[in-house]
């Protein structure tokens, strides 16, 4: 399926709105609680709340930010799911850095080519001379 190309003024789609609400623990992590809502403000017990888990994993670059979707009926069961889920975000963003390593591994590095008639020692169509390093 091909994605959706947007053009034209940015709108809000009414129909999928959320409050939002933040639950910490302030140690290890972040959930997330979207309750859905109506245009109106007002809650719509028509959808389901999406809980949203939230981490951060200490690599040697830095800190790496964690989110992650918690299939939970509740918060008391979102707050049960996190440990999971994050192990499992964990280990996906492990192999996707794996891969992007694997990735540039393989890479060939080709040096660019040098216009024709160039000459290193600065001859006709080289570089200008008067400096004190001469390549011979």
């Amino acid at each position: 399926m091909a994605p959706e190309v947007r053009t034209g003024e940015p709108r809000m789609d009414t129909e999928n709105l959320y409050r939002e609400e933040v639950i910490t623990d302030r140690r290890v992590g972040t959930v997330r609680m979207l309750t859905p809502v109506k245009p109106d403000g007002t809650t719509d017990p028509g959808r389901p709340v999406v809980y949203v888990g939230e981490a951060q994993l200490l690599t040697q670059a830095g800190l790496l930010p964690l989110v992650f979707e918690i299939e939970a009926a509740s918060l008391r069961e979102a707050i049960d799911n996190f440990a999971p889920g994050a192990t499992a975000a964990i280990e996906r963003t492990r192999r996707e850095l794996e891969e992007l390593r694997r990735e540039a591994a393989s890479q060939i590095v080709v040096p660019p080519t040098l216009p024709p008639g160039f000459d290193p020692r600065g001859g006709p169509g080289g570089l200008p001379g008067g400096g004190k390093i001469h390549l011979r």
